[in-house]
């Protein structure tokens, strides 16, 4: 992160703090729907949750900020791994540029301002991230008030994987270089005592790893 995006999620983290943090089952914990070049085996949602929960039959809907509408409808199957992460890429003739993918399926989710929610297998609103500027007539589907929309390459990044406080402004980050299947989870929840700044210099320091394409897991 640069220094401005630092003070941005210094912000984000104070208003943590300030706000009662809710430990949520599973969570949209990163998104990116916007790649630097091609989306084509590029994008993914990343979930977090309790290893071993069953997604079998949920799904992660993209919501038209515009008018609404459902779409794409990505059905989850398989289960959460032993690191509490998720990772659903976009497939692209099979094959995918994410790493420690966990499912691939062909989608492409819309630039803001539009939403991402997630539903268990009986439709159940389990979560939801609104991102990007959202005009009176808009649709926004997500919690609280809505992310920022980052540039092409830009994920959207919940700070503390394991806290969700039904405000998408204040519990997600942009990040320069989206980090699919890890998290600053050793980070202090927020309300420790520890200085605010240390949460922020830890979570760069754990979120800036170099994106190589590997085979998928």
């Amino acid at each position: 992160m640069n220094h401005l995006r630092a003070c941005t999620a210094l912000g984000a983290l104070a208003g943590l703090a300030a706000a009662p943090a809710l430990a949520a089952s599973v969570n949209l914990s990163e998104v990116l729907y916007d790649a630097a070049s091609t989306d084509d085996g590029r994008l993914f949602v990343e979930l977090w949750g309790p290893a071993g929960t069953s997604l079998e039959g949920w799904t992660v809907e993209g919501v038209n900020g515009a008018d609404g509408a459902i779409g794409p409808i990505v059905t989850l199957s398989g289960q959460i791994g032993s690191d509490g992460f998720f990772v659903v890429a976009d497939s692209d003739a099979g094959a995918t540029q994410v790493v420690n993918a966990d499912q691939l399926t062909n989608f492409d989710f819309q630039n803001g301002p539009d939403s991402v929610v997630l539903r268990d297998a009986l439709g159940n609103l389990l979560d939801a991230l609104g991102y990007g500027l959202f005009g009176a007539a808009d649709i926004f589907a997500g919690e609280g008030s809505a992310a920022p929309d980052g540039a092409a390459g830009q994920s959207l990044a919940r700070l503390f994987a394991n806290q969700d406080t039904n405000d998408n402004l204040a519990d997600f980050a942009l990040l320069d270089v989206p980090t699919p299947g890890t998290g600053p989870l050793a980070l202090p929840e927020p309300g420790a005592a520890a200085p605010l700044a240390l949460f922020v210099c830890a979570l760069c320091l754990a979120r800036r790893r170099i994106r190589i394409p590997l085979a998928v897991r």
